[in-house]
């Protein structure tokens, strides 16, 4: 999955913003940063790139398979890799200047307790800066694969994209689990939204059903009908986008926060 999920997400949802939140964070002038939930790297490609070289970035992700595939990849300068819990960080108190994080806080199963921990590790006045999706319908691929799942297993339809990727976009939520990881001014949130490209209506199909814990929930329906949900999920985006190149929305909330 993490090779599926690099070749085929990344540029397709992550890529298209990851060079703007970098460059929010460059802007914030920190010696040191450390990110969270990095993936497969796409965030810390472009921290390294944007950062002054005296800038010293430690990427982490809890599933060390990502953090391999970002090691391979590479950045343009050195990077720390390493493997970390976002609920439990083995760092010291106001060790970081800034803390950020792409798309992975609607995973952490405590939210508060991760908010908490990236506090705990923010030196006084530094910042948290991350972003997670807003609601499926304003994402269109996403939206449109879930839709075409639900032909394939009328019963039980997958759900897991509505579910967990874009299921943490009310900003008063976000503000409250905030409030109870211990930062008490207010967050700036802005709302973006940007367009995702793709060669072909196969790309986002196999990116989504494929490459993201979405796949786990087609075989637990039924594993033989992988291929038939990931054709289903293509059809039906060429039907709404049309042949060759597919160009969706997408749209998500960016959250800046002060210790």
């Amino acid at each position: 999955m993490p090779e599926v999920y690099n070749r085929h997400l990344v540029p397709l949802i992550f890529e298209p913003c990851a060079s703007d939140l970098a460059n929010l964070v460059a802007s914030t002038h920190p010696g040191r940063v450390l990110e969270i939930a990095a993936g497969t790297g796409v965030v810390t490609r472009q921290l390294s790139s944007v950062l002054p070289d005296n800038v010293s970035i430690v990427a982490t992700d809890l599933n060390q398979s990502m953090l391999d595939v970002a090691s391979r990849t590479g950045t343009t300068r050195p990077v720390e890799w390493r493997q970390a819990d976002a609920m439990q960080l083995p760092f010291a108190t106001a060790e970081f200047d800034a803390v950020v994080c792409q798309f992975g806080v609607m995973f952490f199963p405590d939210k508060s307790k991760a908010f908490a921990e990236a506090r705990s590790v923010l030196k006084p006045g530094a910042r948290l800066i991350f972003s997670v999706w807003d609601r499926i319908e304003e994402n269109e691929f996403a939206d449109t694969v879930t839709a075409a799942l639900a032909e394939v297993f009328p019963h039980d339809p997958p759900r897991f994209l509505a579910r967990t990727p874009h299921g943490y976009c009310d900003c008063a939520a976000i503000e409250r689990d905030l409030r109870r990881g211990g930062f008490s001014a207010s967050p700036h949130i802005t709302t973006v939204a940007y367009r995702s490209r793709a060669k072909s209506a196969r790309v986002p199909a196999i990116a989504y059903c494929l490459g993201t814990p979405l796949r786990n929930e087609i075989d637990a329906r039924d594993a033989s009908k992988a291929g038939e949900a990931t054709d289903t999920a293509e059809r039906a985006i060429a039907e709404r986008f049309g042949d060759g190149i597919v160009e969706g929305k997408i749209q998500a909330h960016v959250i800046t926060v002060q210790v």
